[in-house]
């Protein structure tokens, strides 16, 4: 089976070297060094999601649409709106640190991102950054960042529409308005998903020590209401000035011995300052917050609330440095407070960080240095930092070398929760090494890049299911991405192979790590016939565990995904897509359902055509 996805990774990429003409625009990314930069001209390991991205392939929730990202691995607890979490390079689900228009976000307690709340109808683009970035951003970042930039506007007034459904009983729908003058620009959006879903957890699971540990044979349903805001001013005197609101309100149903209900909001509300006192020296002050919030019911009766809240502040300086240096300083501060009718030992603690990175270029080598300081209220100092060196050698290729170290402060679930915390945890530590090359050719683009991780103090669960540092973590993983326009289609292929195993010692040394598959190969093409566009995609992701023991296996799936697009107007666009074509069954998380055979019929419209 490992030889499978090798053998068809080599089919496409000989058939992609056949000469073609392709365009190359090169966007414009900031998450990988806090500064703006086309994505050829960044050292880090990129991908960006753009909003046509998106719509071309009719993705519907945020975990669809991060699927494409090179060694990324998704377990998702029975369909829209479930628990979903997300592993990058192997790390666990929250080493990802996830900025919403720079603002960090996610939950106090559980350390994670709600990823299955976030409407990508929300959404203009996505950046997300693979490996350590602690020496930028701070604790979290160990296997990479995830930045979601809201819609932002600017240039004529225009609109946008989309209204759609299909299987499970689903609905969709989005409407909003954009525009802005030479100094000024606003977007206004709000969207809609409504589903009647399916069962999520197999029955199986009400005797099993995993899954849902209940029976409850029914339909679990979603709903999602979201709206999202921005506007900003450039005054006279070089000053701008923007806000930015996000707001997703979920209800969910799902399968649970203790819940089986929520009602969640996941909440954005930041501003941005930036000023340029003289050419060289530019100034970036930002301040927001975000809330995880959810109440949850049992069969329609109260049981438990959570409240997360997390206020960001950053100040940050970019000094020009002759002809080919920029100098970047700054300092930020985070607070986390929880409100919960659980009972938390300690309810808010504090982070604040000093950080430093110089960008450099000499003939044909690119050097980026950073380092970091981190004052945990709770676990003192830490110190991370990161080299990367790169080198152009003049024929649109570039090779790259890195390494980065990075830490995680423990959660407070992981901490404090009754009966289950451990209050003497220690932060999780790691350190990596990285190699890639890259290159443009006649046809497209191409990357490979290899990478070797070491996590100490891993947290994991103890024999008497409790969090500890009982683990440590060795990844090994190679990532190869190959793009081309041939013969008129547009290809995008990736592939990950991953080792990601537990090298702690005791009964689970050896094992790997659960829920991270070791081969991972995903095929996107793409075709206009004028009026008519066609498209498919191809994944396949190998075998994995569910459990650190290593006791209970999850089968290697493949599937087939068709879409279609007719422009009936100017502006206006129907879509239509079958998803797991075969109908294959699979699972991400063990004992939970995942959609089978499904159709899905979408119009659009976007005056911007």
């Amino acid at each position: 089976m490992q030889k499978k996805p090798l053998s068809l990774l080599a089919a496409v990429t000989g058939l992609l070297s056949l000469p073609a003409q392709a365009e190359n625009l090169e966007p414009i990314v900031i998450t990988a060094t806090r500064t703006a930069q086309t994505a050829d001209e960044t050292l880090a390991p990129v991908t960006v999601i753009t909003r046509e991205d998106m719509e071309r392939r009719q993705d519907r929730d945020l975990a669809e649409t991060l699927r494409q990202v090179p060694g990324l691995s998704i377990a998702n607890n029975g369909g829209p709106g479930k628990t979903t979490s997300v592993f990058l390079r192997g790390t666990e689900s929250d080493h990802v640190l996830v900025l919403i228009d720079g603002i960090k976000a996610g939950s106090a307690t559980t350390g994670t991102f709600a990823f299955q709340d976030i409407p990508v109808d929300e959404i203009e683009r996505i950046e997300v950054v693979r490996g350590p970035r602690s020496s930028l951003y701070g604790s979290e970042a160990i296997g990479g960042v995830i930045q979601i930039f809201t819609r932002k506007g600017g240039g004529p007034l225009r609109g946008h529409f989309s209204a759609g459904g299909g299987t499970y009983s689903t609905y969709q729908g989005s409407a909003g308005v954009s525009g802005g003058s030479e100094r000024g620009w606003f977007s206004l959006s709000a969207s809609g998903f409504d589903t009647k879903g399916f069962n999520a957890c197999r029955e199986e699971a009400a005797t099993a020590f995993a899954g849902c540990y209940t029976a409850e044979p029914d339909k679990d349903g979603y709903r999602n209401l979201s709206v999202s805001a921005r506007g900003g001013y450039r005054f006279g005197n070089g000053l701008e000035l923007e806000l930015r609101a996000l707001r997703a309100g979920g209800e969910n149903q799902y399968d649970g011995s203790y819940v089986n209900e929520s009602e969640s909001v996941q909440q954005t509300l930041g501003a941005g300052l930036r000023y340029a006192p003289m050419s060289a020296w530019t100034l970036n002050l930002s301040a927001g917050r975000s809330w995880d919030k959810s109440d949850n019911f049992k069969d329609g009766a109260f049981k438990s609330r959570f409240d997360t809240e997390r206020d960001y502040l950053v100040f940050q300086n970019d000094i020009t440095l002759g002809s080919s240096g920029l100098l970047t300083l700054g300092l930020d501060y985070q607070n986390d407070q929880v409100d919960s009718t659980t009972a938390y030992a300690v309810t808010s603690r504090d982070n604040k960080g000093l950080f430093a990175q110089y960008q450099g270029q000499v003939a044909r080598h690119d050097l980026q240095l950073s380092l970091r300081l981190d004052d945990n209220e709770q676990f003192g100092k830490h110190t991370t930092g990161g080299i990367v060196v790169g080198h152009d050698f003049g024929n649109r290729m570039r090779l790259t070398a890195s390494y980065g170290t990075a830490f995680k402060a423990p959660t407070f679930n992981e901490l404090y929760y009754p009966g289950f915390g451990t209050p003497t945890l220690e932060p999780e530590t790691s350190r990596s090494f990285e190699l890639g090359v890259r290159g443009l050719a006649d046809w497209g683009h191409w990357s490979v890049n290899a990478y070797h991780t070491r996590i100490d103090n891993l947290i994991a669960y103890d024999s008497s299911w409790q969090p500890a540092n009982i683990d440590e973590a060795r990844i090994l993983g190679l990532e190869a991405v190959v793009g081309a326009q041939v013969g008129g289609w547009q290809w995008n292929t990736t592939l990950g192979l991953m080792e990601p195993k537990n090298t702690g010692g005791g009964a689970n040394d050896g094992n790997e790590l659960p829920r991270r598959a070791r081969e991972s190969l995903r095929i996107d093409a793409d075709r206009s016939f004028g009026r008519y566009s066609l498209g498919g995609t191809l994944e396949g992701v190998g075998r994995r565990y569910d459990d650190l023991a290593n006791t209970r296996p999850l089968a290697g799936y493949g599937l087939v995904h068709l879409r279609g697009e007719y422009r009936l107007d100017k502006g206006w666009r129907l879509q239509g897509k079958i998803e797991n074509l075969f109908d294959k069954d699979y699972e991400t998380a063990a004992y939970y359902n995942q959609p089978g055979r499904s159709f899905y019929l979408t119009l659009r419209w976007n005056s911007r055509y």
